[in-house]
């Protein structure tokens, strides 16, 4: 069925009010019972009380975080899959997120940033990334976009590789125990302050995938249609990498590792788009937001003492849905 311009805003528009749902929902849970607006209301006005400190110091600069990862994840997987042409494509393949990591691990290791106090791995990790995304652009030269991925795929084996040495190495336990901890990925302990490093960088990221969407929708003809069309494939695709990254760097760098978001919820998006990649990024964005937010809701249900890390459980949720689509890809082709 061909999609029609009247039915991508009328999807639009659902996944923003089931998004909406789900981030009250997720204000509305947790520990103490609270009312949500109200104690919204009394913390933008500055009134003292229980409802206004849960609210406004705990759950919702939480819930802004965990919605805003998983927007970067989903909207940074969705532009990596519709440049490649490949429905496999992963935001770790810029090398990104391990070069956030192995800042972060300066931070816990060298006491790299001491000034910062526990902002130190968001910055550590956003200079990471930034280095390992140099170190990507460099190694590919002007090369065509899977040159591009390749590069960042070397890069994130080096900066893994060195990422192993340093725990490998761990000056004692409990340094290597915090960062194993940040690694599993948690949006929990943080605050509206860490918001303020991490919007720049995702509305920055945000807006270069999005200016490219004419180049997304014309590779899905193919890089010669693409060309033919006027547009600049390899300026365009090292664009979107660089999009990508910033999304992924920031996004690791604020919350640690969360798996599989930005794999999964493109394919999840990619029935409401009909396989348009110029329409699938506002999708993939909102249903990765939905994604983490969900998962965050379940974190907080478990009992205290057994709370799961953030990162596991999307690995845990992410996998077998991962496997469903392949299996149904599989039976597909048969």
């Amino acid at each position: 069925m061909r999609l029609t311009a009247r039915a991508i805003p009328t999807t639009n528009v659902l996944l923003f009010l089931g998004l909406l749902a789900v981030f009250f929902l997720s204000l509305s849970i947790g520990s103490a019972s609270v009312p949500v607006l109200g104690g919204l209301f009394d913390w933008l006005i500055g009134q003292p009380g229980i409802s206004a400190l849960v609210m406004g110091e705990i759950r919702l600069p939480r819930t802004l975080l965990a919605l805003s990862v998983g927007a970067a994840l989903g909207l940074s997987g969705a532009a990596l899959q519709g440049l490649l042409r490949n429905p496999l494509a992963d935001p770790s393949l810029t090398g990104a997120s391990q070069g956030a990591a192995l800042g972060a691990a300066f931070v816990f290791y060298f006491a790299f940033l001491p000034g910062l106090g526990v902002f130190a791995p968001l910055l550590a990790g956003l200079i990471g990334a930034g280095l390992t995304l140099l170190l990507t652009l460099w190694l590919a030269g002007s090369g065509r976009p899977a040159l591009l991925l390749l590069a960042g795929l070397a890069v994130a084996s080096l900066s893994g590789a060195a990422l192993a040495a340093v725990l490998n190495f761990a000056p004692n336990p409990f340094a290597m125990q915090e960062l194993v901890f940040w690694l599993l990925g948690s949006v929990s302990e943080r605050g509206m302050a860490h918001l303020v490093f991490l919007l720049p960088a995702l509305i920055i990221g945000g807006m270069l995938i999005w200016q490219q969407r004419p180049l997304l929708a014309a590779l899905s003809l193919g890089e010669q249609v693409a060309t033919s069309l006027g547009l600049n494939v390899r300026r365009g695709g090292r664009i979107i990498v660089l999009g990508a990254a910033i999304l992924v760097g920031a996004s690791v760098a604020t919350a640690g590792n969360i798996g599989f978001v930005g794999l999964i919820a493109p394919h999840l998006a990619r029935p409401l788009a009909k396989n348009r990649p110029d329409h699938l990024l506002w999708p993939a964005a909102a249903i990765g937001a939905m994604l983490v937010l969900l998962a965050d809701i379940v974190v907080r249900l478990m009992p205290p003492g057994r709370e799961i890390r953030l990162g596991v459980l999307t690995a845990f949720i992410g996998a077998p849905i991962f496997i469903r689509l392949i299996w149904k890809e599989r039976r597909e082709w048969l």
